[in-house]
């Protein structure tokens, strides 16, 4: 009878290098080097509360906030499609314009495991590469995504 001490179940976690980012408005998936700041929280109102000589403090949720998220790339010759989608939230119609955005993390089979969708999201910041003549590293720009909801799926 095996040790069931020595045994491995199956159960691991996720790696988090396979990904893909998926834009309401663009045809095919982005490939990106980083995704950071997948995040919301829940402020909390304290109440003071007074009964049986005892002083207890009661911790209320309030609204929930999100941050920003952040997406870092490789820029490509020929590559224009972000340049294109940074136009759609300059334009006269801009702080209208809101779309969403799914990124997926995938496994090694390419299939979906969990996936965040930002609601609302708006490119707020385009960042491009800084440029140096004594360095050999790949040309990187990034994104900056201001959302309204978070939600987090598996599979």
């Amino acid at each position: 009878m095996p040790n069931k001490a020595l045994t491995q179940d199956n159960s691991w976690p996720l790696p988090k290098f396979y990904f893909k980012v998926l834009f309401s408005s663009l045809d095919s998936p982005a490939s990106f080097q980083e995704v950071s700041g997948l995040e919301t929280e829940s402020p909390v109102n304290e109440y003071r509360q007074a009964g049986n000589q005892l002083l207890s403090t009661k911790k209320f949720p309030v609204m929930a906030k999100t941050g920003n998220v952040t997406m870092r790339k490789g820029i490509f010759v020929n590559e224009a499609k972000f340049s294109n989608w940074h136009l759609k939230f300059m334009g006269p119609s801009s702080p209208q314009y809101k779309e969403n955005v799914v990124i997926q993390l995938l496994d090694e089979n390419g299939a979906r495991t969990m996936s965040w969708t930002l609601g609302n999201a708006c490119l707020i910041k385009m960042t491009g590469t800084d440029l140096m003549s004594e360095s050999n590293e790949i040309a990187i720009e990034s994104l900056e995504i201001a959302f309204e909801t978070l939600a987090v799926t598996n599979g």
